[in-house]
């Protein structure tokens, strides 16, 4: 039985939430860096601007596949490497900032292909330095990047490859919510960007958690089955509604079609880029000053019906 004097020593939890400004020094220039989500879905765009914003450069993006948070990042000049499977955005077309840093401005980029790139996160969770991998024989790949290795199975003798394990320093995730000591809520129901970001969330000693809001104590302990990051995994927890935007967010909002067109539009060339990221980064100095540049009645809009009942 508990007695009162040791309730009494043990330590007071104490909240993580910081602003985004408080958040972005975590990640440093030239650290290797993962972001949640999934190609053009529920990607950490809130934190993604503040980095811009700080000019943080030299970062190494290490990815699954990878979409506009890169992309913007590779347009700010923050980004000198990327490990991923692809950069794109799916129905709005090709990442305009991505290929033109890589095949004119010499920007590393190296490939892995995408089911083996999830493998590279889970071998640092595992805290493994490498996954093996059967069926890379015949590949330009393994011709192609010096970073995976050969090697012979001890077990069966078979000929396979190791390829390094993702090892991000700063891992960066959006969320539906969390309360004030980094509990994270994850839905029950899930699509690939969630699950992934468990990973992520599960691969580095350094993870920041942008939510959409927080909940109450008491909601966590009714529905304590949802929390699916403990407190003990965050160093940060920055609350950003619509943090996700123009990306969608399950369960909360739809991604942004009309604001996509905008930044595809933008990155056709390095000034139109410029000229967007003036707009929507520098002058809008925080989230709360980009949400208003969007728009209230935009934003609501975006909202999922059963959001709104």
């Amino acid at each position: 039985m508990t007695n009162v004097s040791e309730v009494q020593s043990r330590p007071k939890r104490s909240g993580k939430v910081v602003s985004l400004e408080q958040a972005a020094p975590l990640v440093r220039d030239g650290c290797r860096l993962a972001l949640g989500g999934f190609s053009i879905y529920q990607r950490p765009m809130a934190f993604v601007r503040e980095l811009i914003r700080q000019k943080r450069r030299d970062l190494t993006i290490v990815g699954v596949t990878n979409s506009i948070e890169t992309d913007m990042l590779i347009g700010a000049g923050a980004v000198s490497r990327i490990e991923t499977s692809y950069v794109g955005h799916e129905k709005y077309g090709l990442a305009k900032n991505f290929r033109r840093a890589s095949e004119e401005d010499g920007m590393d980029v190296v490939d892995y292909p995408e089911l083996l790139c999830w493998d590279r996160f889970r071998a640092s969770q595992e805290n493994l330095s490498f996954w093996p991998a059967a069926g890379l024989g015949g590949t330009d790949i393994v011709r192609l990047n010096e970073d995976v290795k050969p090697f012979r199975c001890p077990i069966s003798g078979r000929s396979m490859h190791a390829l390094p394990a993702a090892a991000p320093d700063v891992a960066v995730i959006h969320a539906l919510a969390a309360d004030n000591y980094g509990n994270v809520i994850v839905p029950s129901y899930r699509n690939l960007p969630q699950s992934l970001d468990l990973t992520l969330a599960r691969c580095s000693n350094t993870v920041i958690v942008t939510v959409e809001r927080i909940v109450s104590e008491s909601f966590l302990k009714r529905h304590a089955q949802l929390v699916e990051i403990p407190a003990v995994r965050v160093s940060a927890l920055c609350v950003v509604p619509f943090g996700a935007h123009p990306t969608s967010m399950l369960g909360r909002y739809q991604d942004d079609e009309p604001h996509w067109k905008t930044y595809i539009e933008a990155t056709g060339s390095a000034g139109a880029f410029s000229a967007y990221l003036d707009e929507f980064v520098h002058r809008a100095k925080n989230n709360d000053a980009y949400l208003n540049k969007i728009g209230g009645a935009h934003l609501a809009s975006l909202l999922q019906v059963d959001t709104q009942k």
